[in-house]
């Protein structure tokens, strides 16, 4: 009974040591985040100029006060430089000859664009040699123009003059192709190889087709290959003919359709080797350039029903057409296939 009475006594001494050792982290662990505090504030005044030496624990606050003025002051500094460079850009864009509509129109169209960034891209645009309504226009349409690389859109200026795109020649190129500055610069030069190579286009008609039928660029060169090969062998338009009428910016569609059914009605002959035919073929303004209605009153002299079941008629024989080609592909594939394994 002595000794159960011993053991009691000492569990209870125990007691308060046990919970002596469970607090004692907990107040290590304040003391911790307090130590930190302390040294940063200790740090940042060495990186100011300021000794090492000992502080007590009540400059932690006041450090936290200075690390929050200073920050204040960082943020008025930047805004007042955004709004001194802001200004310059003002200035130059209306020393550049835009009003100040424009230049209320250029800073509403990308806000966060930094101004100095946009000066650089406009003037870009303004050394190609378009005035500043073009440039207006340009931007509000495409306004990822804007968040280019300035050394990009250098680059890709460089390489629309050699094209002979500059002066005042890349308005109309931009207004219907502005992604001629964002797509692949391979991918231009792709068309212009087809334009050159495959078509033999002068480099002075290439230029010239750029700058009339800027559509070309979004064109697949296959196509705008077959387009240039159908205007030539089968409707018999020479080179200077097809870049004057801007044959190229017509679908293939639209020029099949009417050019079989003026054929058909006996209107349009394709011209021999000396460019001879037997009927006077209408000029391609009036069979491209004018609408449906017109074009059957005037070129075609025939009625919009009977265009219409031409128009279901050719389709089927196209798809026909298509047909037999992939079955004649398909059994030459299987030809050379057999003839592999006889091999």
């Amino acid at each position: 009974m002595a000794a159960l009475g011993r053991q009691v006594f000492d569990w209870h001494r125990l007691t308060p040591l046990t919970w002596a050792l469970l607090t004692r982290p907990t107040r290590q662990l304040g003391e911790q985040k307090r130590t930190t505090a302390f040294l940063l504030c200790k740090l940042m005044t060495v990186s100011n100029g300021g000794g090492l030496e000992e502080s007590s624990f009540v400059e932690a606050p006041k450090c936290a006060q200075k690390v929050e003025h200073r920050t204040g002051l960082t943020q008025c500094l930047l805004e007042k430089q955004r709004t001194v460079s802001q200004e310059n850009v003002v200035s130059s864009l209306l020393d550049m000859g835009f009003s100040d509509v424009h230049v209320n129109e250029l800073l509403s169209i990308q806000p966060g664009t930094h101004p100095q960034q946009m000066l650089d891209i406009i003037s870009e645009l303004v050394l190609l040699g378009l005035n500043p309504e073009p440039v207006c226009v340009a931007l509000k349409k495409s306004p990822q123009l804007l968040k280019l690389p300035v050394m990009q859109m250098k680059k890709r200026s460089s390489y629309l003059r050699k094209l002979g795109l500059g002066e005042g020649k890349l308005k109309r190129v931009l207004y219907c192709c502005p992604e001629i500055f964002t797509m692949r610069q391979r991918d231009i030069e792709v068309i212009v190889g087809v334009l050159k190579e495959k078509c033999l286009f002068t480099i002075k008609q290439v230029t010239e087709i750029l700058h009339r039928c800027p559509y070309v660029l979004r064109e697949d060169p296959g196509e705008l290959e077959y387009k240039f090969q159908y205007a030539y062998f089968r409707m018999g338009i020479k080179h200077v003919d097809i870049v004057k009428t801007d044959f190229l910016q017509y679908s293939m569609t639209k020029t099949k359709q009417r050019h079989v059914f003026l054929e058909r009605l006996g209107r349009y002959q394709t011209p021999d080797k000396n460019g001879q035919t037997q009927v006077p073929n209408p000029l391609l303004k009036d069979i491209l350039r004018v609408s449906e209605a017109e074009f059957l009153a005037r070129t075609a002299v025939s009625s919009a029903e009977e265009f219409e079941v031409f128009k279901k008629l050719l389709a089927r024989e196209e798809e026909e057409s298509e047909g037999c080609m992939a079955d004649e592909k398909e059994e030459e594939e299987e030809e050379d296939g057999e003839e592999e394994q006889e091999l």
